[in-house]
């Protein structure tokens, strides 16, 4: 499943995905494949990536 509101939180702060990656220490390959859906990121990358966002994990991975 899509995950659009990563992306919309990412393009929100104004990052790229080469920059949000950097900062929670992935690739960007890896934030392009959890945007796609096609990456299920651990617990601690989805924390990581809510801090650098300012989001809750509710707020970017709870699906409806």
């Amino acid at each position: 499943m899509k995950n659009i509101k990563l992306k919309m939180a990412r393009v929100e702060k104004d990052l790229s995905q080469d920059e949000l990656a950097k900062i929670v220490g992935v690739s960007r390959q890896t934030i392009s494949l959890i945007e796609v859906g096609k990456y299920n990121p651990t617990i601690k990358l989805c924390i990581a990536i809510c801090k650098a966002l300012s989001k809750t994990l509710d707020e970017l991975f709870w699906e409806e």
